[in-house]
């Protein structure tokens, strides 16, 4: 049973066999807030649907699944203060190599044949459309002839 992310937080109940593609969760102590402890799981039916969710009941396993987990102590958590001086990000050309980016151009990394959404940063704004260059059935990008 798993809560679907939308206006209305649908409950769906599924039966039958489906592949797990991500599981994921937190687990925080009591005084934290009720939202910040959960369970999300991405299935795969036969048929090629995707489906995903929280989990809001049991989950059961037909093989065997491997959980990696970790524990902290003493866990604090603080918020960094942006640099000031970033000049948008986009139309920053002010000489490569200044060691203060943390991402790197995405143009550079689809001519070295990376996936240049993979160094998108990590707080996002969902919905958003991620660059095709680095999809395998591209046309557009710089591809080896084989």
């Amino acid at each position: 049973t798993i809560r679907q992310p939308s206006a209305t937080g649908s409950v769906v109940t599924l039966h039958g066999r489906f592949e797990i593609l991500s599981l994921s969760g937190s687990f925080l102590p009591p005084p934290a807030p009720p939202g910040a402890t959960s369970l999300t799981i991405f299935l795969a039916g036969g048929q090629g649907q995707v489906v995903g969710g929280n989990v809001v009941g049991e989950l059961m396993a037909a093989g065997p699944v491997i959980v990696i987990a970790s524990s902290f102590t003493n866990v604090a958590y603080e918020r960094l203060p942006l640099e000031e001086d970033d000049g948008g990000g986009n139309g920053g050309a002010n000489g490569g190599g200044n060691g203060n980016n943390m991402f790197a151009d995405p143009g550079a990394t689809t001519q070295q044949g990376g996936l240049p959404f993979f160094n998108l940063p990590l707080n996002m704004p969902p919905n958003v459309q991620l660059p095709v260059e680095g999809w395998p059935g591209n046309s557009s990008g710089n591809r080896p002839p084989f």
